[in-house]
């Protein structure tokens, strides 16, 4: 370290005068013991009382991340300096769960060498080289889990590195497992702080000796810790002593913000499974970009006063080494003094408010990362609550942990992590970073036989994409702002696509093509239209806001605030939106989301997939949309996802189609959205598949009409519908707690039925002609060559929409009776060149008689 770090440590008195003036311990050795660690007392761990303390791990104390980085990039550079340019270049670096995942990452760094960390957590799919025991700690199974079985198989120096060297005894069972794999000549154990007696270094380099290998010790300071024969029982006695922390004041939770970080697919975020120079190249390159966005996050609208003065980056467990990087990153970004780093843990540790004890204050919480390793499910987090003094309080905590940890209980109960620390902060701005997922394939001698079970099916089947595309954001791409959606779609916007719908329609059904290979041409709507779509705004805007408030608080009561939006681009955009903004009005949550795009017969865009899986955990993924019909989506989203680790219900607003289980309502009522195009999605078109257009690297395609600008009610329609959540919020959550015990919940499919009888009555020889329901009947006289539209007998303003449509198309309109939805629009049976199959290819049945009917899309 530099002598201003090393200035930065000794500021303040020791840490450890509260416990060795109250236990009778002391240390012994280096003068620079004290500047490097405090003391406290374990509880809960009757095999070790005391607990040595690091104020420059970046663990149990909040330090500077240039401090904790630099002391591993120095002990690094010494090994590097003892082994020499040759014997380091061949060197490989192993560090300890969980305390020294951090640490050994940083040695690694200093060495420039490859780097594998222990692990407590199993990994599906991903058989362990080995493990070993970690005597005296509460946890002590170590697990190997390299990606490549050979990171540890070569002859070069293994370094083993670990936050102290208490004993020497895991380092021990370490060495003498890896050596019965693959002897070596040279071994180097590092440590910040080495206090083993003196029986416990002859007893390392005698076994050592044994193996016929070298071991060199590298530490930061040397020392020993005196102990009372009785400290066990002083500890138990003082413990008993200390009354209860108070709780932190009650109040209103701080904002709780979720920033998407630009993490490139296929960048592990640690060392579980293995870290190479290459992935330390690219992590070097794309630091400064996610602090950027980190502090984007930290000073956006909702914070009070621009960026915060001091910021805690608050890793998770043995996710030390990326929230480190993250964190110095951000303080070169931000400047000045303003960043702290450490993170959770497992260890229990008694705190005491006081300034001479090295754990003032601690949050325990729930286990929210779904251990297999059994032991206790709680876990700990330390002076991050300010206690007594003030002045040590966080302006914003940033707490980055993996997908896997992003869980219910992150976040839902009492004393979830998240909820506690929205207690003791201004901001917290959440990261999830993608948990790495390494492609294993098995060594030659460890190859599966013929009779071997199957591997565990992958989350996708479809090959991975040879790099992954950028989504698009708005203004750039769409009418709606960046935060709100991004778009997993490919900008076409210079592509010519559209054309009049008959000669569209026609190109359709004699050439065979895809309806998805073009679009229609769109058109800014008439002032008779538009002043329609506003009136049936203002008298559905209540509606809207229920229905929606309704599917969020059922999503969160079902799928926990860790949920990922996805909707189906383009009609469930905007109702992705709206359910996003419900979350952030009525929970505070800033969740992501997406816009996806699905066409009929050929399924949810692949790449879209990959892309989502990359970095989320694809089970808290939801897909989005408007309303069902007949339920030829919600069929065709649920065969595509079908093995693929996503959930395939659909959450929409209307069912009508009683196709899914997760709903607003099942009323057929109209939703604003449908009675326009591309002016109240955003400005973006339908999506695109075509060959030549969309390899197979590429997301499905789209347009931006930037040029339908004047006419754009996108933001009208969000808003309208926004200001009504406060009027609803009460309805909603008991909407969504009828939902949740409702028995008629699951799909009984009676929209699908209704269509096919439907179908027979008119002579219809597909279903997929027949689009029930206001949204499908308006697309119909949208974008399709309409032959008539069914209208439920008596159905009101709902309908003016669809009869001016039918109006200006020439296109008779028929009341009927036991209608169960408001309207059903009928494509011609054999002429309509709009009319698709399943497939999305060509119908070319018999029609009931036979004409054409002509017009021009509104």
């Amino acid at each position: 370290m530099t002598a201003a770090e090393q200035q930065g440590v000794r500021r303040g008195e020791w840490t450890g005068r509260w416990v060795a003036e109250r236990a009778g311990v002391a240390l012994t050795g280096s003068e620079r013991l004290p500047e490097l660690v405090g003391l406290a007392l374990r509880s809960g761990n009757p095999k070790r009382a005391h607990l040595l303390v690091s104020s420059v791990l970046g663990k149990h104390v909040p330090q500077r991340p240039a401090v904790v980085h630099g002391a591993g990039l120095e002990l690094g550079r010494r090994v590097r300096e003892l082994l020499g340019e040759e014997a380091a270049g061949r060197a490989v670096v192993l560090g300890y769960a969980e305390t020294a995942t951090g640490l050994g990452h940083s040695v690694a760094d200093g060495l420039d060498a490859p780097y594998l960390h222990s692990t407590r957590r199993p990994v599906p799919g991903v058989p362990p080289l080995g493990g070993f025991e970690e005597e005296h700690s509460h946890a002590t199974e170590h697990l190997l889990l390299p990606a490549d079985p050979e990171l540890l198989g070569g002859e070069g120096p293994l370094v083993l590195v670990d936050d102290e060297l208490s004993t020497g005894r895991t380092v021990l069972n370490t060495i003498r497992e890896l050596h019965g794999r693959h002897p070596r000549a040279h071994y180097v154990v590092v440590a910040l702080v080495d206090l083993r007696p003196d029986p416990d270094r002859h007893r390392l380099a005698a076994a050592a000796a044994e193996l016929g290998a070298r071991l060199d010790v590298v530490a930061t300071a040397s020392g020993g810790v005196d102990l009372p024969e009785d400290i066990v029982a002083r500890a138990e006695r003082l413990i008993a002593a200390v009354p209860p922390a108070a709780a932190p004041p009650a109040g209103d939770p701080a904002p709780l913000v979720r920033v998407e970080l630009d993490w490139p697919a296929g960048l592990p975020d640690g060392g579980r499974h293995g870290f190479t120079a290459r992935d330390r190249e690219q992590l070097e390159t794309v630091l400064p970009s996610l602090a950027g966005q980190l502090a984007t996050a930290l000073g956006g609208a909702q914070a009070p006063s621009g960026v915060p003065e001091r910021v805690l980056v608050l890793g998770f467990e043995e996710l030390m080494y990326a929230p480190l990087r993250l964190a110095e990153a951000l303080a070169q970004r931000l400047g000045g003094d303003r960043v702290r780093y450490s993170t959770t843990t497992r260890s229990p540790v008694l705190a005491v408010d006081d300034p001479g004890y090295a754990i003032r204050t601690r949050l325990a919480f729930p286990a929210h990362d779904d251990p297999q390793d059994g032991g206790s499910r709680e876990r700990y987090v330390y002076n991050v609550a300010p206690g007594a003094d003030g002045a040590r309080r966080f302006d914003a905590v940033v707490l980055v942990v993996d997908d896997v940890a992003d869980t219910p209980a992150l976040h839902q109960g009492e004393y979830a992590l998240l909820r506690q620390l929205r207690q003791v902060t201004d901001r917290v701005v959440l990261a999830v970073l993608p948990s790495h997922r390494p492609a294993l394939s098995p060594a030659p001698s460890q190859a599966p036989s013929p009779a071997s079970s199957p591997a565990p099916p992958t989350p996708l089947a479809s090959p991975l994409p040879t790099s992954l595309p950028t989504p698009l954001y708005g203004p750039a791409f769409s009418s709606y702002r960046p935060e709100e959606v991004a778009w997993l779609l490919k900008d076409l916007s210079g592509v010519r696509l559209e054309a009049p719908t008959e000669e569209r329609e026609e190109a359709v059904q004699n050439g065979g093509a895809h309806y998805a290979e073009s679009l229609p041409v769109e058109y800014r709507p008439s002032p008779e239209y538009q002043e329609l779509f506003h009136q049936a705004l203002r008298g559905s805007a209540r509606r809207i806001a229920l229905a929606v408030g309704t599917v969020a608080e059922t999503l969160l009561r079902e799928r926990g605030p860790g949920l990922v939006l996805a909707s189906l681009a383009r009609a469930g955009t905007p109702v992705g939106i709206l359910v996003r903004r419900w979350l952030a009005f009525a929970h505070g949550l800033d969740v992501p989301h997406y816009a996806v795009s699905i066409v009929r017969g050929r399924g949810v865009d692949r790449v879209a997939l990959h892309y989502l899986a990359a970095h989320h955990r694809p089970a808290d993924v939801v897909f989005v949309d408007g309303w069902t019909g007949k339920g030829a989506i919600t069929r065709e989203l649920a065969d595509a996802l079908a093995g693929t680790g996503f959930d395939p219900d659909l959450a929409v607003l209307a069912d009508p189609g009683r196709c899914v289980r997760t709903y607003g309502t099942r009323d057929d009522f109209l939703i604003p959205s449908a009675c326009l195009n591309s002016t109240v999605s955003g400005l973006v078109s339908r999506t695109v598949l075509r060959a030549g257009l969309i390899g197979p690297d590429d997301f499905h395609g789209a347009k931006h009409y930037a040029e339908l600008a004047g006419g754009d009610v996108s933001e009208a329609f969000l808003a309208t519908v926004a200001a009504c959540f406060g009027e609803v919020r009460a309805e909603a959550v008991e909407g969504a707690e009828r939902l949740a015990a409702d028995p008629d919940r699951t799909p009984d499919w009676a929209g699908w039925a209704a269509v096919e009888r439907i179908s027979a009555e008119y002579g219809i020889d597909d279903v997929n002609l027949v689009k029930p329901g206001v949204g499908e009947t308006t697309r119909v006289l949208l974008r399709r060559v309409p032959w008539r539209v069914l209208a439920r007998r008596g159905a009101g303003a709902d309908l003016d929409h669809v009869r001016l449509l039918a109006a200006q198309r020439n296109v008779p309109v028929e009341e009927v009776d036991g209608l169960p939805y408001s309207c059903v629009g009928l494509i011609h049976p054999r002429y309509s060149r709009g009319a698709t199959g399943a497939s999305g290819l060509a119908v070319r049945g018999t029609g009931a008689d036979g004409l054409a009917v002509r017009g021009r899309e509104s």
